[in-house]
C-alpha cells in the first residue's frame, strides 16, 4: 500500500512502499538513493532486481550501508551469552558488487571507510541502535522474546570491553553507486532477421 502527498507549491510526491515491490513503473526513475536500508535486509538480491526494474537505462542508484565488521562488540557479547543469531550478517563489498550484477545493474562501484563511537554505557549504545530502527531481521532469529537475564548479560559482557570507562562500537561503511541498463529483455524474445545474416566469404 502507497500513501501518497502532494502541495500546490511543488510537484514532489512521497511514497510509502516495500522494497521488494515499489509502486513505479519499470524504467521510470532516473535515481534511487537508499541510506542504511540495505544493512536490515536478509537477502537483498530481490530488492537489487526491483531497482534495477524501475531505473530508466542509465539511471543512477546510490547508497550507504554496513560491512561485516559492523557490530562486532555486540556480536561478541551474545556469543558469550547464547548461540542464537541476534545481529545481522552484513555483506561484504565483493558481494554487495556481485549482488549489483547479477541483478541487472552496471558498472558498480563501491569503498569502504570505518568509524568508532564510543559510549559511556551499554544502555547509551543500546539507546541509539533503538532510535534508527536497528532490530534483528534475520529469518533465523528466535521467535520468542529474549529474557532479562540472558539480555543483563549481555550487557555486562558489553561492560567488560570498557576501556577508560567507554564502550566502544565498530562501524564499516560501504559505499557504492551504480547504473541502470533498462529492462531486462527475455532471451526467448531475440529474433535475427535473415536479411541481417551476411554471405559467408571464403
Amino acid at each position: 500500500m502507497a500513501r501518497t502527498k502532494k502541495t500546490w507549491l511543488s510537484k514532489t510526491s512521497f511514497a510509502q512502499a516495500s522494497a521488494w515491490q515499489l509502486p513505479f513503473e519499470t524504467g521510470s526513475i532516473d535515481v534511487v538513493f537508499a541510506n542504511q536500508l540495505l544493512p536490515w535486509i536478509d537477502n537483498p538480491g530481490p530488492v537489487f532486481a526491483e531497482i534495477a526494474r524501475v531505473l530508466r537505462n542509465g539511471g543512477l542508484f546510490a547508497f550507504a550501508t554496513l560491512g561485516p565488521d559492523s557490530l562486532q562488540e555486540i556480536r561478541k557479547a551474545w556469543s558469550e551469552v547464547d548461540d542464537n543469531h541476534h545481529v545481522n550478517r552484513f555483506l561484504d563489498m565483493h558481494d554487495l558488487g556481485d549482488g549489483l550484477v547479477n541483478a541487472g545493474l552496471r558498472d558498480p562501484v563501491l569503498d569502504v571507510d570505518r568509524l568508532a563511537v564510543q559510549y559511556d554505557s551499554s544502555d547509551a549504545l543500546l539507546r541509539d541502535l533503538t532510535a534508527v530502527g536497528a532490530r534483528n531481521a534475520l529469518q533465523a532469529r528466535i521467535g520468542g522474546l529474549t529474557g532479562k537475564g540472558p539480555f543483563n548479560a549481555m550487557k555486562n559482557a558489553l561492560r567488560e570491553t570498557d576501556v577508560d570507562g567507554k564502550i566502544t562500537m565498530n562501524l564499516e561503511l560501504v559505499f557504492g553507486h551504480c547504473w541502470g541498463a533498462g529492462p531486462k529483455k527475455d532471451p526467448a524474445a531475440y529474433a535475427i532477421s535473415p536479411a541481417e545474416i551476411g554471405l559467408r566469404r571464403s
